[in-house]
């Protein structure tokens, strides 16, 4: 099974494929978007949940989505399309690390696609490449809320603790301006759609080739979260603002 395919299975039940319940996702882009006409990015979009909810709270915000899952995208168009939005959303099918366009953006969003970009730092230096003068960006990724195991860093990534996180964040150039911790209930709730949409796809299809391997999947992701990283993954989402006179950290900081 193509993983672009089997993580859309994956996040099929979920309101967005991140840890963060919509009341969380409303809240976030009610602040990002003070003005309601803004013109909105998301680099790593999948099927644009983000961007819906954006496009269907504010009748004046313009919206543009880069992935390379093109059945993300096309899901995406159906929903725009169910949801009257279609007119005011461009989705582009190209990877977003090398995506320009001809003019900025008020918001840039990356919320669980920083590694289309090698990490947080190169994340927010493409978000600044695309961004307008006085825009935001709402970036989200993981961070230990406790010591990891080293199969934990295996599984997740080389990831840092909030403060450090952050810290690393304002020596980019950037000031915080709003945010959200995802709740345990949030960050289990993702999890089990996750794995529950991807088993229950299984055995719904006992005789799809793919079967066995999505079962195997679903079965190992649930184990490594209860097993190896669930006390001590937390989720950030930040929104930020370009710190006057700030001059990026170098890089190897």
């Amino acid at each position: 099974m193509d993983r672009q395919v089997l993580s859309l299975i994956a996040h099929g039940d979920h309101p967005i494929a991140a840890p963060l319940d919509d009341g969380s996702v409303r809240r976030l882009l009610a602040r990002a978007l003070p003005r309601g006409d803004e013109r909105v990015l998301d680099l790593g979009c999948g099927q644009a949940a983000w961007l819906m909810r954006a496009l269907t709270a504010h009748p004046g915000v313009r919206a543009e989505g880069v992935d390379t899952s093109a059945a993300a995208l096309a899901r995406a168009g159906r929903e725009a399309d169910r949801l009257g939005v279609r007119d005011r959303l461009l989705l582009h099918h190209r990877d977003a690390s090398g995506f320009t366009a001809p003019h900025a953006f008020d918001l840039v969003l990356c919320v669980g696609a920083v590694h289309a970009f090698g990490g947080l730092p190169g994340t927010l230096a493409a978000a600044r490449r695309h961004l307008a003068p006085g825009g935001r960006v709402l970036v989200g990724d993981g961070y230990w809320e406790g010591e990891p195991s080293a199969g934990a860093v295996a599984m997740l990534g080389d990831l840092t603790d909030l403060a450090t996180t952050l810290d690393r964040v304002v020596a980019e150039g950037w000031t915080p301006v709003d945010g959200h911790l995802s709740t345990r209930g949030e960050v289990d709730a993702y999890e089990w759609a996750w794995t529950g949409s991807l088993a229950a796809w299984a055995l719904d299809h006992p005789d799809d080739p793919d079967s066995a391997r999505a079962l195997a999947e679903a079965t190992a992701h649930r184990e490594g979260w209860l097993g190896v990283y669930r006390d001590v993954f937390g989720f950030v989402c930040v929104t930020l603002r370009e710190t006057p006179g700030a001059a990026p950290a170098a890089p190897g900081v």
